[in-house]
């Protein structure tokens, strides 16, 4: 039904690439599996030798690789996978009690909430609900809203990075039937549609509040071009973000959020030809701005759900500005040969511009968004 407006041939075409895609991803990570067989340490990125950088369970980013093997045992049905990423998700579960950071979302509900999803594993639900508490621990009942960052000059700072762990309260809500969970993601949520979001629906990424007052009291960018710029990654979170608010919750203003958001992204001026965004939306030096994968993979990810929840024309719309994504991502031009780029399937994200770090290079975080991508796709065009 959502690709009446695509030709059968074209159908046939993008679930060939799908397939193709996911095989790749299978011989790919299994050349990875081979070299991050270290049971303590997690893949990242790579530096600028080409060698894999792996980090310890908390980092950030260290809950995506599992979520990975979670992804391809999906996929392929194959228990080596299963095994692999039961493996490296029980390296996660001391950050059960992490109450220092608020991915907790990424680190946790990627790994044992993709688990716990496919497998049913009981064993996983005392880690997942103490994780979700450790993040409710970061909610300030005067800003109403989960605090990012401990670092830093500001007061009380709010990424929009931040909106991608409430799907992992909507979890424990469901799972515990404690409403405090569903009052903090809700909260959150609004909250940030009021103050990190600018007229035209771009954002901004930092807002930093005020504890006593609960309000904003600076509005500032850390990982984009400037405080008044388009970090890319930035907007895809926040389209990401919305679009799950929507599925959990059926409320009609976070599916205009979602759709207003998908408008600004899909008809900006400064969005290159072949759909992968550069860093930022306002960088200086487009177009030989740096692109980043990563914030395309996000994106084409969240736009593929988002065509389930509107009309047949923004459905298309959404569908076929996902697709454009896919099949860019799927080129030599961001696809990685066999065997190299530190075997991240990726090429040419970007971390942080402004703290010269991870410039240009493969990142977990795009893998993970882009296979999920393609296992959203599958299900629509099987």
């Amino acid at each position: 039904m959502l690709f009446l407006l695509i030709s059968c041939k074209r159908e046939q075409d993008l679930k060939t690439l799908i397939n193709q895609q996911l095989e790749y991803a299978v011989t790919q990570y299994q050349l990875m599996s081979k070299a991050v067989e270290d049971d303590t340490l997690q893949p990242r990125t790579i530096d600028s030798a080409g060698r894999l950088v792996s980090v310890t369970t908390p980092d950030w980013t260290s809950g995506f690789y599992p979520g990975i093997l979670w992804y391809l045992y999906e996929y392929t049905g194959d228990t080596t996978w299963r095994n692999r990423a039961i493996r490296k998700t029980a390296l996660q579960e001391k950050e059960q009690y992490n109450r220092w950071t608020h991915d907790l979302g990424f680190m946790l509900y990627c790994s044992y909430g993709n688990g716990l999803r496919l497998t049913g594993d009981t064993s996983y639900l005392p880690v997942l609900l103490n994780g979700a508490r450790s993040l409710c621990s970061r909610y300030n009942y005067n800003v109403c809203l989960i605090r990012s960052w401990d670092h830093g000059n500001w007061q009380y700072p709010v990424i929009i990075d931040n909106m991608m762990n409430l799907e992992y309260l909507f979890w424990a809500f469901h799972q515990s039937n404690d409403s405090g969970f569903l009052d903090i993601a809700l909260n959150h949520a609004n909250n940030t549609i009021r103050n990190h979001y600018r007229s035209d629906f771009s954002t901004w990424h930092v807002v930093s509040y005020d504890t006593l007052t609960g309000k904003p009291v600076e509005k500032v960018t850390a990982q984009g071009y400037s405080d008044s710029s388009s970090w890319a990654r930035g907007q895809s979170w926040g389209l990401y973000g919305f679009t799950m608010m929507y599925r959990e919750t059926q409320d009609k203003k976070y599916l205009k959020q979602a759709e207003e958001i998908a408008r600004f992204l899909i008809h900006h001026p400064r969005l290159a030809e072949d759909k992968i965004p550069y860093w930022d939306y306002d960088a200086p030096d487009i177009p030989s701005a740096k692109r980043d994968a990563s914030a395309a993979a996000i994106m084409a990810s969240a736009l593929v759900e988002l065509s389930s929840y509107t009309d047949s024309t923004r459905s298309a719309g959404y569908l076929k500005h996902a697709e454009a994504i896919i099949r860019s991502l799927s080129s030599p031009a961001y696809l990685a040969p066999r065997g190299t780029n530190g075997n991240f399937l990726l090429m040419h994200s970007v971390g942080s511009i402004p703290h010269k770090s991870e410039i240009d290079v493969p990142l977990i975080y795009a893998d993970y968004y882009y296979i999920e991508a393609l296992l959203r796709f599958k299900r629509i065009v099987q």
